[in-house]
């Protein structure tokens, strides 16, 4: 059976590119509007699979439709198809609903294809779009990320890594060619800059931060049961 689509835009002469190239693609198009507020009723109405919804329109605008539509008829996928490729727009639609984005110049033949994704269930961010949520999502984890690795040195970095590793101060020593009191004092340091009480929280913040490999984390888990070194 062919898929149920609603296409809801204001401009009629991209409802009927659309329509035309999605007919083609065996999409069955059961209806159009050219605002949100009647595109609700029709979806209501007519009970499609998936809607093409722009973000600006008059009545009801594209976000504020996304969000009824995915609250009342949660089975029906919309994606969202806008000339808005600011941050904002693209995330708020995503987070009151959407199953995708993408931008009208990115073409209606990728506008097919992304139907097809979303119907699938799977989100689908268009490739001109993709590098503004790349770098959104950075950016959080950037801010929400305390950051503590820049604050090591990297000699104070390979102290670590042996100590996660379960190699004692003697050992760390040999291995560096420094004193014993040299991988005491990075040692103490690396627990000052951090807030680490004692070696077992030193060796899980280790572990989390991927300074040494989860084979070894087992065993870790075990041996820095309580800092005896």
């Amino acid at each position: 059976m062919e898929p149920r689509i609603i296409i809801v835009d204001d401009h009629r002469l991209f409802r009927a590119g659309l329509r035309f190239v999605l007919e083609k693609k065996n999409f069955q198009i059961v209806g159009e509007a050219d605002d949100g507020r009647a595109a609700i009723r029709l979806v209501a109405k007519l009970k499609p699979a998936a809607v093409i919804s722009d973000i600006s329109m008059p009545g009801c605008d594209g976000i504020a439709f996304t969000r009824q539509i995915h609250r009342e008829f949660p089975d029906v996928k919309v994606l969202v198809v806008s000339m808005h490729n600011e941050t904002r727009f693209i995330m708020e639609s995503f987070a009151v609903g959407a199953s995708g984005y993408l931008l009208k110049d990115s073409g209606i033949e990728e506008i097919s294809s992304a139907l097809e994704v979303v119907l699938a269930g799977r989100k689908y961010i268009g490739s001109n779009v993709a590098d503004v949520v790349v770098g959104r999502a950075v950016a959080q984890w950037l801010s929400e990320s305390r950051c503590e690795l820049p604050k090591i040195s990297c000699r104070e970095r390979e102290v670590l890594q042996l100590v996660a590793e379960g190699k004692s101060t003697r050992e760390i020593a040999a291995s560096l060619y420094v004193s014993v009191k040299t991988v005491e004092t990075h040692r103490r340091q690396i627990m000052d800059r951090l807030n680490l009480p004692n070696i077992a929280y030193l060796t899980k913040f280790a572990i989390r931060e991927g300074i040494t490999s989860d084979r070894k984390s087992t065993r870790l888990n075990s041996s820095h049961s309580s800092p005896s070194r």
